[in-house]
Parts: C-alpha cells; structure tokens; sequence
C-alpha cells in the first residue's frame, strides 16, 4: 500500500484556541506548525467513518483505563459542552459534546 492517513482536518473558526483544546483532551503535542497536532508515538487514527447524512467530528473511544461519564466531565472541565438538544437513539453508546470553539464530537463507549 501506498497511502496511509496522514491527518484529519477539522475546520474550526480559531486555530489557537482550537489546537490548545484538542491537544489536551487527546494528549496530543504541537508539531512544527502549531497548527498541526501529532500525537504520541506509535499511535493514529484507526478507522474513517463514512456517513452520507452527519457532520465531519471526532468519535474519541474510551479505552478500559477510564468510563464515559469520566471522560465526559473530565472535557467538560476543559471547556466542552453537552450538546443538550441532540436526539439519542434508545441504545445509544455515546454522549455528544461541542469543544469550546463549537465543534461537535462524541465519546463513545
């Protein structure tokens, strides 16, 4: 194979602001460019998610060391919101926040 992903680009109103959020809530560090997030090595995004009728976000999964709930308040306390209108479906495995800039993403269980 000759291609890997190389980046996801999340358009955001602010770069700054923006970048300081993301790099906190996923433990990523400024490259270069501190308009590019890398993070830790040995690690990348696993999969892209197709889907013809939802925005372009994030879907950050809990891994075994935490629980939603902690990780929820936890982006809270940096500055994310719930997203208090959106319409779950009755087995709904994720909570939908907006980063401080408004961009929508969602932890999922």
């Amino acid at each position: 194979m000759a291609l890997t992903l190389g980046a996801i680009v999340l358009n955001v109103p602010s770069t700054g602001p923006a970048a300081e959020f993301w790099r906190a809530a996923l433990g990523l560090t400024p490259a270069e460019n501190p308009d590019f997030l890398v993070p830790p090595p040995g690690t990348r995004p696993t999969r892209v998610h197709l889907d013809s009728t939802d925005r372009t976000h994030f879907d950050l999964w809990v891994d075994g060391s935490s629980t939603p709930e902690a990780e929820v308040e936890r982006l809270i306390g940096l500055g994310a919101e719930r997203v208090e209108d959106w319409i779950y479906p009755p087995d709904a495995d994720f909570t939908v926040l907006k980063a401080p800039d408004g961009t929508v993403f969602c932890v999922i269980d």
